[in-house]
């Protein structure tokens, strides 16, 4: 059971992630940095935040408290990445760190306690917590994708209108 769920773990990582690529991979360079105002996130914001927060969160996962000293959580809400570039090393970054360490985890370390700035969480909790966390972000990133390329945006799952369709392929006869 503690081995699906790692497993089961990784594999929704890598779906949001995936998301996430193919959101990035859909938007000119220039939209990277648009923010609907002032107080929302444009998408070099929210790559800048999540690999933060994944650097901090996995690094010596088990033997540090997840909000690092080094952490520099304020930095991350400005866009002062200039390049796409740039913006996917950092992307990647955080989640090369991320799934080193959850590969490098084992079924014993489930019921181990870490702490997240100094509140105890087993690690199912800690690794649950970031599922949360992710995918809430991406799926910003996803929206924020859809609203700058408008009607130059190509679904990620089921384009709407295409429902019946896609069941009719994927429950009809082999």
């Amino acid at each position: 059971m503690a081995t699906d769920y790692l497993q089961s773990a990784r594999k929704q990582f890598e779906y949001y992630k995936q998301l996430g690529d193919k959101t990035l991979a859909r938007v000119p360079d220039e939209k990277l940095y648009w923010q609907y105002n002032a107080e929302s996130n444009s998408l070099a914001t929210i790559i800048k935040h999540l690999s933060g927060n994944m650097l901090s969160r996995w690094t010596d996962f088990l033997t540090s408290d997840g909000e690092k000293e080094w952490r520099q959580r304020e930095d991350e809400f400005e866009n002062n990445i200039h390049s796409r570039e740039a913006l996917m090393k950092l992307w990647q970054k955080g989640w090369d760190c991320l799934f080193n360490t959850l590969n490098s985890l084992t079924p014993a370390d489930l019921d181990k306690t870490i702490f997240i700035r100094k509140e105890a969480h087993t690690v199912t909790e800690a690794i649950n917590r970031q599922l949360a966390h992710y995918p809430y972000h991406i799926g910003q990133m996803v929206f924020i994708g859809k609203m700058v390329c408008d009607d130059k945006w190509v679904s990620l799952s089921i384009p709407k209108g295409d429902t019946q369709t896609f069941n009719e392929e994927k429950f009809g006869p082999p």
